[in-house]
């Protein structure tokens, strides 16, 4: 052999060594008759705590799609009815089965009103989804507590005085600051105290708010009587619309599970939640509520970030 050869040979051999050294160990590791340490206990915890959040998380997604799926269900139907209406009308119309030129003028003036209630309804259901979508800038500040539910008692306490049904606000602390929007968070809860006193048959409605000093929320809380509140409309309308309740078609309002769906949405949009407790019964009054707890983010003080 020349010498070229014996060069490609050396090198050859200092490969094959390389490689053996590279790959050779973790065979070796793992044909060892060692036995393998069991993790620590120590160790266990965070992987335990890792599958538990990754699990969570998992469970959140799912019940935020079937979320959106009921929305997109719920929106449709409840701009069904009030399209069937205008078609009825204007079907009564084009097949000439109208009595005289007034009549005819009649159905085409409810045809326009209900229009325009269709209108405002997709109005209220674009707002929601342009704030949620980040369309809609929301105008997040530190605001007073007190005064928004003060202006919230004020605005709502003659629909409830209207029809004898006792609205009580438990004042809140004046130094307690929020950080929301607060034309929407007054909007929701003259929404859902409206919703109820629509519903009620009987009994009273009362306004509160709670702090926890292990929490960087604000809780308010409103104290309705359970048969205010919609039970019976599912989340997801896809399985259950047979089930439905067709709402006014003179009326053309939202149904009162509807406007639930969008409060939550709205208060999720501000970085809080919307939340139905578990009912409570009143002894005095032999009363079955429910509480509807709105979290809000809490300001904190700059002196306790130091």
């Amino acid at each position: 052999m020349n010498w070229s050869n014996w060069i490609y040979l050396g090198a050859g051999i200092a490969l094959g060594m390389v490689f053996r050294q590279l790959f050779g160990r973790p065979s070796n590791v793992l044909s060892s008759s060692s036995p393998v340490a069991p993790l620590a206990e120590q160790d266990m915890q965070p992987i335990s705590q890792q599958l538990q959040q990754t699990q969570l998380a998992y469970l959140m997604a799912r019940e935020m799609s079937l979320f959106k799926a009921g929305f997109l269900a719920r929106t449709t139907h409840e701009l069904r009815s009030p399209f069937n209406g205008l078609i009825g009308l204007h079907q009564l119309i084009l097949s000439d089965l109208c009595e005289d030129p007034a009549e005819e003028r009649e159905f085409i003036a409810q045809a326009h009103e209900r229009t325009l209630k269709l209108l405002k309804l997709m109005d209220e259901i674009l707002n929601v989804a342009r704030a949620e979508h980040g369309t809609n800038k929301l105008d997040i500040q530190p605001r007073p507590l007190a005064q928004i539910l003060e202006e919230v008692h004020d605005l709502t306490y003659m629909l409830a005085a209207n029809r004898n049904f006792p609205l009580q606000l438990l004042p809140a602390d004046p130094e307690i600051y929020v950080l929301t929007d607060y034309l929407w968070l007054r909007q929701v809860l003259i929404s859902l105290i409206d919703t109820a006193i629509t519903q009620m048959e009987e009994g009273s409605i009362c306004i509160s708010s709670s702090t926890l000093p292990t929490n960087n929320f604000v809780n308010i809380w409103l104290d309705l009587p359970t048969h205010a509140i919609s039970w019976s409309e599912p989340i997801d309308l896809l399985k259950f619309e047979d089930q439905l309740t067709q709402i006014d078609q003179k009326n053309a309002a939202l149904s009162p599970g509807m406007r639930l769906l969008i409060n939550q949405t709205l208060v999720e949009v501000m970085g809080g939640k919307l939340e139905i407790l578990p009912l409570t019964i009143v002894k005095e009054s032999s009363q079955q509520l429910t509480r509807l707890q709105i979290s809000i983010p809490l300001v904190i003080p700059e002196a306790e970030l130091l």
